[in-house]
């Protein structure tokens, strides 16, 4: 391998600039933040019933969806069996 292209697989990562490594504290006192007046134990029981919600019509439009294809194909083979018993 040449020298040229030993640069593609070395990389030169470059210098990182030394920070100094005096830390100052600064103590900040902060107020508990308050809530808006609401806890929000009452919001789980709206988002568990939205959930199982979607999950029934999810699981209801893939039953409407299977038997849609199923009566598609019911269709297709009675089709099938009277054009063909009508050419006897």
């Amino acid at each position: 391998m040449t020298r040229r292209y030993a640069v593609l697989f070395r990389p030169q990562l470059p210098d990182t600039p030394h920070l100094p490594t005096t830390l100052t504290a600064q103590h900040q006192v902060q107020a508990p933040m308050s809530s808006a007046g609401r806890p929000l134990t009452p919001y789980v029981g709206a988002v568990a019933a939205v959930v199982v919600v979607g999950i029934v019509l999810t699981a209801l439009l893939a039953a409407v969806a299977v038997t849609a294809v199923s009566v598609a194909v019911a269709a297709v083979v009675l089709r099938s069996v009277v054009t063909g018993a009508t050419r006897r």
